[in-house]
């Protein structure tokens, strides 16, 4: 390898502001979220769900990365981010950014979504919009299925005031005695069992709080009801489990997601009609200070408007796109499900979900060999997957066939903990093998190895992913994942599955880069290699694909190769921490983002090599967590198989592409029309139609080929 040390001392003279900050990106990336729902060419149920993702997404935000915040805060920590910022500083411009970005989703909503509706024939209305007819049918309604099981609570000398669970809507009610004339507050929760909104008739609905603001003089017999609003709370709700003192990490997890639900308030939301006196109260009993208020338009809480977008209106919602099976495990569709393991026999398969299926790839692939009779063994790792989830049977139905069958769960998935625990009994109870992973380390690595008896010859069948074992997630996530019987690839998982289930240091590897030990490293060297060739005259370049890049190490040297004269292209969804197009040091980096209709999830990193190209694909993020506190894993992908890969990766890079791009300064400009106004390629859409379905010739455009228009792409210079 050439001598790089003269370009790794340039490291040292980069200024101090080259990272963004990390709290900040991810707003922005937020902010993208919200501009999809504003984009008025969108079919609207699609804007409606946009809306919803924004909020569920700046809920878990708060929960977890505010929190985070907080508690340093509180701590006492006085130390700058890699951005050169206190967490303080964060804290504060996090908190007036997403008061801006939320007021203006309201305002989206009320003011461009609603009317929308509207005109469509779907209304949303507040109670004194109700028919007298419909206000009977809605009071009927509320005596049998909302009144029996709500909880008005007082606040008085005798009665403490309630504890306010998160992201629970509630009802801040203020009541006058006619006998004493003193004012009385009671907080009423909004049942979250029930659905937010209530349909009237066929395409009218109302939120269910107003149907309970109706109805308090039964909740308060005898008492006047002076004053409504609603308010929500969203507490921190990020775990800690010490794992090093747990007995049993099993049971540490269980009691503290019993605690969970007792954090700290971190964000107060409230109608900006209530009363000062009212919110005075809430503010001083949740312990919020003043910047972690939020006044709203209302309704609060819109992440329920997903309900929504389940309406039966098909002229509302995005083309219905129904997943083929991959052409290279069946060329065309039948009855007859391909036979999955025979097909490995022959050859390595990439699966691009969710345009190829993922219950006819993977899933089949898991499911034939549970019932397999030459099938010895199975073992798999087990991040996030449905509750009810056909991985989890075809598991189940391998151990009960005789097969020695390994899950490795991770029980600590954010969000996912109790659902974890209660699958991973049920597999323990049914006889599989379930451990936890290794110490102090999350698995997050996409994995599953079956081994089979192939005439005397075991030989091993592997599937490694970039997505989850998720069925349901699958059909909305882009993802990629390889079905191959490469003998060193099997060997490689192998070993790692037993020092995930073992003991043991982890060890060396062919075909895969395992962290936490040497990932950032041999990313790290196959980024100075790319400068080596450049520097011996080789054209250089360097593509990634994933969903967030942070870590400050892997930025310095694409930096580093930026200056070399190495082109490199990002291509990602959330947080970007990296300063592109700097003169000086980031002339050559291009970073771009795109947002659409599933969920850009697969993780990507290709360089030049000289011709001697690597394309590497698998579960990690260029974060810290991926980096040092994860098991993920790389595989590199076959030069023959790895072209469909990177051609989507330089789709996603084209200037004929819409996307976003990242600006020096932080911001994202959205590109989506050319000079002349004509809308730019729509990537995902692009991907739809060259994965056609059963459908009549009629019904299908004409694909535009990736080729074809990279190929024009190439002639205009794209770089």
């Amino acid at each position: 390898m050439s001598d790089t040390s003269s370009l790794n001392t340039q490291v040292y003279s980069l200024p101090s502001d080259r990272f963004l900050d990390r709290e900040l990106s991810w707003l922005a990336f937020n902010k993208r979220v919200l501009e999809l729902a504003q984009d008025e060419d969108m079919e609207l149920l699609e804007r409606v769900k946009y809306l919803s993702i924004f909020a569920s997404n700046l809920d878990e935000f708060f929960m977890v990365r505010i929190a985070g915040l907080k508690r340093r805060i509180a701590a006492g920590i006085a130390k700058k981010t890699r951005s050169g910022l206190l967490p303080r500083e964060v804290h504060d411009a996090v908190l007036a950014e997403s008061y801006e970005f939320m007021k203006e989703h309201a305002a989206t909503f009320n003011n461009s979504v609603l009317p929308a509706l509207v005109a469509s024939g779907i209304e949303i209305l507040r109670w004194e919009e109700l028919t007298s007819e419909e206000r009977e049918d809605m009071s009927k309604l509320f005596l049998e299925q909302v009144f029996p099981v709500l909880t008005p609570l007082a606040v008085d000398p005798s009665h403490p005031f309630p504890y306010i669970s998160g992201l629970s809507l509630n009802l801040a009610v203020l009541v006058k005695s006619p006998e004493s004339g003193s004012e009385l507050f009671a907080r009423v929760k909004v049942p979250p069992s029930l659905p937010r909104f209530i349909q009237v008739s066929k395409e009218r609905f109302v939120p269910l709080e107003d149907i309970m603001a109706g109805h308090l003089d039964l909740l308060f017999p005898g008492m006047e009801v002076i004053q409504v609003h609603t308010f929500r709370v969203t507490r921190n709700e990020e775990l800690e489990v010490e794992e090093d003192d747990a007995e049993n990490l099993l049971q540490a997890l269980e009691r503290e997601l019993m605690r969970r639900r007792f954090g700290p308030a971190v964000r107060l939301e409230v109608e900006n009609s209530i009363d000062p006196h009212v919110l005075d109260l809430i503010v001083s009993e949740l312990g919020v200070q003043d910047n972690e208020v939020f006044r709203l338009t209302g309704p609060l809480d819109l992440q329920q408007l997903y309900e929504l977008s389940r309406l039966n209106r098909e002229d509302l919602l995005a083309p219905a796109f129904i997943a083929r099976t991959s052409t290279a495990l069946a060329e065309v569709e039948s009855a007859t499900a391909p036979d999955v393991l025979e097909v490995m026999r022959h050859r390595d398969v990439i699966l691009h979900h969710p345009y190829d299926s993922f219950s006819t790839s993977m899933q089949l692939f898991l499911e034939q060999a549970a019932v397999d009779p030459n099938v010895l063994a199975i073992k798999q790792t087990l991040y996030r997957t449905s509750g009810d989830s056909p991985i989890v049977d075809a598991l189940i139905d391998a151990a009960q066939n005789g097969k020695q069958v390994l899950a490795v769960v991770e029980i600590k998935a954010r969000f996912d903990e109790q659902n974890n625990i209660d699958w991973s009994r049920k597999l323990e109870e049914a006889g599989v093998h379930v451990v936890y992973g290794i110490v102090g380390l999350k698995t997050h690595a996409k994995l599953c190895l079956v081994v089979r008896n192939d005439h005397g010859k075991l030989n091993r069948y592997v599937h490694i992913g970039t997505g989850n074992y998720n069925p349901k997630t699958a059909r909305h996530y882009e993802d990629y994942g390889l079905l191959t019987t490469d003998p060193k690839i099997g060997e490689d998982v192998a070993s790692l599955f037993n020092h995930l289930s073992g003991y043991g240091v982890q060890g060396e590897y062919n075909r895969l880069i395992v962290a936490p030990k040497g990932l950032r490293s041999e990313l790290v060297h196959r980024i100075d290699r790319e400068i080596a060739h450049v520097q011996a005259g080789h054209e250089g370049y360097i593509r990634f694909k994933c969903n967030s890049i942070v870590d400050e190490t892997i930025i310095d040297a694409l930096y580093r190769a930026s200056i070399a004269g190495v082109k490199v292209d990002i291509l990602v969804r959330g947080i970007c921490a990296l300063r592109p197009g700097v003169p000086g040091y980031s002339e050559n980096i291009r970073v771009r983002s795109i947002l659409g209709r599933f969920l850009e999830h697969s993780r990507l990193y290709d360089f030049a090599n000289a011709g001697d190209r690597e394309t590497w694909m698998g579960s990690p993020d260029l974060m810290h967590r991926n980096l040092d506190r994860r098991v993920e894993a790389l595989v590199r992908i076959n030069p023959k198989d790895a072209e469909s890969i990177t051609q989507v990766i330089e789709l996603g890079m084209a200037d004929t592409t819409a996307s976003w791009h990242l600006n020096s300064d932080g911001s994202w400009t959205r590109h989506h029309e050319d000079a002349d106004g004509e809308p730019l390629v729509n990537y995902q859409e692009l991907l739809i139609n060259q994965h056609p379905v059963a459908r009549s010739a009629a019904d299908v455009p004409t694909p535009r080929r990736i080729d074809t228009i990279l190929n024009k792409v190439s002639r205009r210079g794209s770089h």
